[in-house]
């Protein structure tokens, strides 16, 4: 059987049975889920689970994997990234997202704590073509230049609780997209920053991801 034909088969089963069925139903998004080619994204011993409904490890590390691909869909349809907007992303992974959000954006600045891991997502991303992200090796969890820089900051990855801190680095109509709470189950928060002072926040479906490192945890104590 041809390989080409194969893909095209498990990229269309993704859509229609994993994407369109999680309320994924903007048709430029799931243009780009058919044109860019995830399988290019993933490590090649992974290689075959590209399609899976399930988290591809990326490394040895905790949380190093990249998400799944209804949960990477969902969160960027509910963004409406538009193509003049400047976006931060948070844990790079494999650049897979990056690459989404690249098709949507006019640039995209995407963090990754692992060397390696930026590394290879800048590989990845260059091999693709894709000309409009930058990949910095940084601790996404250390505060930013103050002031408001991004339209758009993506978490790829959960947090115990909305960063605080990234808040202020959004534009006035700026967009925050974070998983957030602890297992077994968190929400899904988009703030969007309404003014100077005031912030509407929507939290439209659950999942669960693994952490992004370094953002603060509660404390676990019992008296």
């Amino acid at each position: 059987m041809n390989t080409t034909t194969d893909l095209e088969r498990l990229r269309f089963n993704m859509i229609e049975q994993q994407i369109r069925p999680w309320d994924v139903l903007d048709f430029e998004i799931l243009e780009l889920l058919n044109n860019i080619r995830r399988e290019d994204y993933v490590p090649a011993a992974h290689r075959g689970l590209a399609f899976f409904d399930m988290e591809i490890p990326l490394g040895e590390g905790p949380g190093q994997v990249m998400l799944s691909p209804k949960v990477e869909a969902r969160m960027l349809q509910d963004l409406h990234v538009q193509k003049n907007e400047s976006v931060l992303e948070i844990g790079t992974g494999s650049g897979f997202m990056a690459a989404m959000l690249a098709a949507r954006a006019a640039q995209v600045l995407s963090l990754e704590i692992d060397p390696q891991l930026a590394a290879a997502a800048e590989k990845n991303l260059r091999t693709n073509g894709v000309g409009n992200v930058e990949v910095r090796a940084a601790d996404g969890s250390k505060p930013l230049p103050s002031g408001p820089t991004f339209d758009v900051i993506v978490l790829s990855g959960s947090v115990a609780r909305v960063p605080q801190n990234l808040l202020g680095s959004l534009k006035i109509g700026g967009r925050l997209a974070a998983i957030v709470g602890d297992e077994p189950m968190m929400r899904a928060h988009f703030i969007t920053r309404v003014s100077e002072g005031q912030w509407d926040t929507l939290q439209p479906w659950d999942t669960v991801a693994p952490r992004l490192l370094n953002f603060p945890e509660p404390s676990r104590f019992n008296f």
